[in-house]
C-alpha cells in the first residue's frame, strides 16, 4: 500500500466525499447519478432535463439532492453541466474516449476516466507552469505511452477549497499536470505547506480509488 496516496485520498474524499453521499441517495437519485457519468461517455454530453425525468418519478427533487450534495454542478441559469469527473464547460483538460471527447474537471479526473469505465483514453492537457503541451494514452491504469509522458507529475493546491464555492470552482482548478519531475520539484518548494506533487502513476491510482467505485 501507499501511505502517501492513502492519505491523499482521504484528504480528498473529507472535501468531497462522493461515494457517501451516493451511498446516502435513494436507489433511483444513485441510478440516475450514475446514468449521468455513463452519459459523458456515451453520448459526448450531460443527460438533458427530460432525459433525467425518465430516469426518476420526481425529478425537481432529484435535481436539488444532486445540486445540494455537489454531485452535479450546474450553470447559473440552473442547467446541469458537469459530474465529477466531467464538465460540458471548456477546461485545459479533454478526454478521448470511445469516440467521445468530453473535458475532464481537473487532471486527477482525466486520468480516472479510463479505469472507471475500462476504455482506452487520450487526454491532451497543459502543463500549468511552463504551458507545454501533456498527452497521457492509457488502458486502465496502464500508461500506454510511458516513454513519453512517464516523467510527468500531477500537482494540487489543497489551500485552493474553498467553503464559498463547488469544488469545481475552487479545488478543481488547482489540480494540474506539470511537465515533468524538475517542474514538480520547483513548484511544491514555492509553497511546500499547501501543495503535494504525486507521479503520473500515483495519480492514476488517485484517481481510480476514488472515481471507479461511484459506478458500482
Amino acid at each position: 500500500m501507499n501511505a502517501k496516496l492513502d492519505k491523499a485520498l482521504e484528504h480528498l474524499q473529507r472535501i468531497l466525499p462522493l461515494k457517501d453521499r451516493q451511498d446516502a441517495c435513494s436507489k433511483q437519485i444513485k441510478e440516475l447519478h450514475q446514468g449521468i457519468l455513463r452519459s459523458f461517455v456515451e453520448k459526448g454530453r450531460i443527460l438533458t432535463r427530460e432525459e433525467m425525468g425518465s430516469l426518476v418519478s420526481d425529478l425537481d427533487d432529484a435535481v436539488s439532492v444532486l445540486q445540494e450534495k455537489d454531485m452535479v454542478t450546474f450553470s447559473a441559469d440552473g442547467t446541469p453541466v458537469g459530474a465529477y469527473p466531467f464538465t460540458m464547460e471548456t477546461r485545459e483538460h479533454v478526454v478521448r474516449v470511445n469516440g467521445q471527447q468530453v473535458h475532464a474537471m481537473c487532471a486527477l479526473d482525466a486520468l480516472a476516466v479510463s479505469p472507471m469505465f475500462a476504455m482506452d483514453t487520450q487526454v491532451d492537457s497543459r502543463c500549468r507552469v511552463t504551458g507545454d503541451p501533456v498527452c497521457v494514452q492509457q488502458s486502465g491504469t496502464t500508461i500506454l505511452n510511458a516513454d513519453e509522458a512517464g516523467d510527468v507529475y500531477f500537482g494540487i493546491i489543497w489551500g485552493a477549497e474553498s467553503a464559498d464555492s463547488c469544488v469545481a470552482d475552487s479545488l478543481c482548478m488547482e489540480m494540474m499536470f506539470l511537465r515533468d519531475g524538475e517542474t514538480a520539484r520547483l513548484w511544491l518548494e514555492a509553497d511546500p505547506d499547501n501543495r503535494e506533487i504525486f507521479t503520473l502513476q500515483e495519480a492514476v491510482e488517485f484517481g481510480d480509488r476514488f472515481f471507479t467505485p461511484l459506478l458500482h
